[in-house]
């Protein structure tokens, strides 16, 4: 059974009630630390059909109260158990103590994902541009693996930003998209406080605007051809915006026009 809430409509000023969302109990089949500040989680539960870049809640209960937060869903939505990419952050409450959680221990979780972040958001191409920094490359993971991508575009361009290299997560799954996949998927990384061969040293917006990420990832940015979409950090996903917009490129509404599809994390 599902409780309803009231909140009032900010136009008309009435109280209107709504459904609160629906949690349902999960179960840690996994906690994977990768470096001292990102972890990831597999946890079993029934979640109801997601598509892939979409996100759900993980919570738990701290004194009596739920601490939830949004997350984006790694996993395919194909795949069980789910998973999810963190941070921790040293001031979270919530990311600390997610990281604490050992095999078998509960963890609250929305029912339906949300999100508008999808394949369907974005209009067709030839190549597709997934620019990500840090955990914010969750749902173009769980888009690469859900097969569907594959169908819609012939190319697929990996992006991913991090600040050192060993912040690098998921390689064996990169390796394994390649091996796949051969010459329809790249993969360009970036580490911005080391420099480390085979990536590229600086950040994204700048390498969009001066040409070094088509020539690294020996594709041109088309305007008929190239697709994009953005996620990770503000502050990237902004600058990025204005350097593809600087090259005339424009965000798509509603998957009806345009070049850009994003979104920004925390």
């Amino acid at each position: 059974m599902r409780a309803r809430r009231t909140f009032v409509n900010p136009n008309t000023g009435t109280s209107m009630a709504e459904l609160e969302p629906a949690w349902i109990e999960g179960v840690v089949v996994a906690n994977r630390h990768l470096t001292q500040n990102l972890f990831s989680l597999q946890i079993k539960a029934d979640l109801a059909p997601f598509e892939a870049g979409q996100y759900t809640s993980i919570g738990v209960n701290v004194d009596g109260e739920r601490v939830a937060q949004p997350y984006s869903i790694l996993s395919a939505p194909h795949e069980q158990p789910l998973e999810f990419f963190f941070y921790t952050q040293l001031d979270g409450q919530l990311s600390a103590r997610l990281s604490r959680l050992q095999t078998g221990d509960s963890v609250w979780v929305q029912q339906l994902a949300e999100g508008s972040f999808t394949l369907k958001q974005v209009p067709a191409g030839d190549d597709l541009w997934l620019l990500a920094t840090g955990t914010g490359v969750a749902p173009f993971l769980s888009i690469i693996k859900s097969g569907q991508v594959w169908d819609k575009f012939k190319n697929v361009i990996l992006v991913y930003a991090v600040r050192q290299w060993c912040d690098i997560a998921y390689s064996e799954l990169i390796e394994d998209t390649k091996a796949k996949y051969g010459d329809r998927f790249t993969f360009v990384p970036f580490v911005s406080r080391e420099k480390v061969e085979g990536s590229i040293h600086g950040h994204i917006p700048a390498s969009i605007s001066n040409g070094t990420i088509e020539r690294v990832a020996g594709r041109e940015l088309s305007l008929q051809h190239s697709q994009f979409m953005l996620c990770g950090n503000p502050g990237m996903v902004q600058d990025a915006l204005k350097a593809l917009e600087q090259k005339g490129f424009e965000r798509s509404v509603d998957g009806l026009s345009g070049q850009i599809t994003l979104e920004a994390y925390w």
